[in-house]
């Protein structure tokens, strides 16, 4: 053997061994700046989410904002007896009293065709303001009344600078005639903006000045009623008795397995779902709010009975077994401490549930609630629609008017959105216990 294989253990051994925290101090800078890059890499992507989010909120707002605003027209109309004595006053000719009182403005315009394009100044809800002021007020025919009456949607978005004058006239909705007639009353004093009260106040219509969300949002408040009636006890009583009372056996599992699935499920699932039972089978009427709760009751219970049973597991052991211990029986532990503790977690779930609920068009399309509704609804078996349903509705259409009517009405609903999660966050943070 010879003298360097005897000496090399030898040498091995006279080598100095690493520490163990020189090596951590080795690695340490360079985790550092792992760590470093990976919180910046966290705080640029939440930047860029805010900033899309608020490119979304400002091109809605630069949208919407003027919808709230409308173009009137002061006419003077004289309440002709020839035209309303003897006549039923709903069947009157109320377009006849709008178009002479714009004739009597301008009595230099001739032609059939002129007077047709002064008479599109106005908008055609002017007549049933008219009815409804006769009709509430019979003893007023015979004199001349003043009005502000809603304006033609093209002279509104004129107004509001929508529509471009600085184009060729083949290029605008309005012509050079009608721009000066504009022209005039505006120096005279005849047109004005206000608050657009229709938007508010009415159902949808054809003629985007006289559309507005009331029936949406009434559709929207009844279906969500059915929602909350339904979903809320069927999901916590679910939720109880899966976490407190069920025993563990493959079908509890089974059932588990298929709540976790329905809440993964596409909504439109859930529509042809109501389709086949709720219309066809049960023979309820169509784009009803009683179908639309039930529907949306169907997707939004898994979200309620997942919410409910994580505020269940989240009480402590140590609250069940006192209650046990004291002489409670397993009903009296439940209901008298187990769900007040839990309670504040279940109704943060069901009304993130029910925000879910209202932001949803495709199932509600299935069950016709798509339908063009001009009345109000005025109970839960009256046609209707909703909100998401109005906006898609609106979208599609191609007028100017409706673009501002949808933003405007997205605004709305999210304003009802953040006030329903914000609502869950306040109840969650005012009654959370910490353990």
């Amino acid at each position: 053997m010879s003298d360097s294989t005897i000496n090399a253990p030898a040498s091995l051994a006279a080598m100095p061994s690493k520490r163990t925290i020189d090596v951590v101090n080795a690695g340490l800078a360079k985790r550092y700046r792992a760590e470093k890059r990976f919180r910046i890499y966290g705080v640029t992507a939440i930047i860029l989410s805010l900033c899309f989010l608020t490119l979304l909120f400002v091109d809605i707002i630069s949208k919407g904002y003027t919808a709230f605003w409308q173009t009137k027209v002061r006419i003077d109309v004289h309440l002709d007896p020839e035209v309303l004595q003897g006549e039923n006053l709903q069947t009157a000719d109320y377009p006849g009293l709008v178009k002479k009182s714009i004739r009597n403005l301008f009595p230099d315009v001739q032609g059939r065709k002129d007077r047709r394009l002064l008479n599109g100044i106005v908008s055609s809800g002017a007549a049933f303001q008219i009815r409804d002021l006769v009709t509430a007020n019979p003893d007023r025919i015979g004199s001349t009344v003043q009005l502000w009456v809603p304006a033609d949607d093209d002279v509104d978005m004129l107004m509001k600078g929508h529509m471009p004058r600085d184009v060729p006239e083949d290029e605008r909705r309005l012509n050079d005639k009608q721009l000066a007639w504009i022209d005039q009353l505006q120096r005279e004093g005849r047109l004005q903006k206000t608050f657009n009260r229709i938007l508010f106040t009415v159902g949808d219509s054809r003629e985007p000045e006289l559309a507005g969300i009331m029936g949406a949002v009434m559709g929207s408040v009844y279906t969500l009623l059915i929602t909350l009636v339904l979903s809320f006890p069927i999901g916590v009583a679910t939720a109880v008795y899966l976490e407190e009372f069920a025993p563990k056996n493959p079908w509890t599992d089974l059932v588990e397995v298929n709540i976790n699935n329905l809440a993964a499920v596409p909504s439109i699932v859930f529509g042809l779902l109501g389709l086949a039972v709720f219309l066809n089978f049960f023979g309820l009427p169509r784009s009803a709010p009683l179908v639309g709760g039930l529907v949306l009751t169907l997707m939004t219970l898994p979200t309620i009975i997942i919410a409910s049973r994580a505020a269940l597991k989240a009480v402590p052991p140590s609250v069940r077994e006192a209650a046990l211990g004291i002489g409670a029986s397993k009903t009296q532990m439940v209901t008298h401490h187990v769900l007040p503790l839990a309670l504040p977690g279940m109704l943060t779930g069901t009304i993130i549930g029910m925000a879910q609920a209202l932001g949803e068009t495709a199932p509600l399309l299935m069950i016709g609630m798509v339908a063009f509704i001009v009345d109000i609804p005025g109970g839960f078996t009256d046609p209707s629609t909703v909100l998401p349903v109005q906006i898609y509705l609106w979208a599609d259409s191609p007028e100017r008017a409706f673009v501002e009517k949808t933003s405007a009405a997205i605004m709305v609903l999210l304003a009802f959105l953040m006030t329903m999660n914000a609502l869950a966050v306040f109840l969650r943070k005012r009654f959370e216990r910490r353990w």
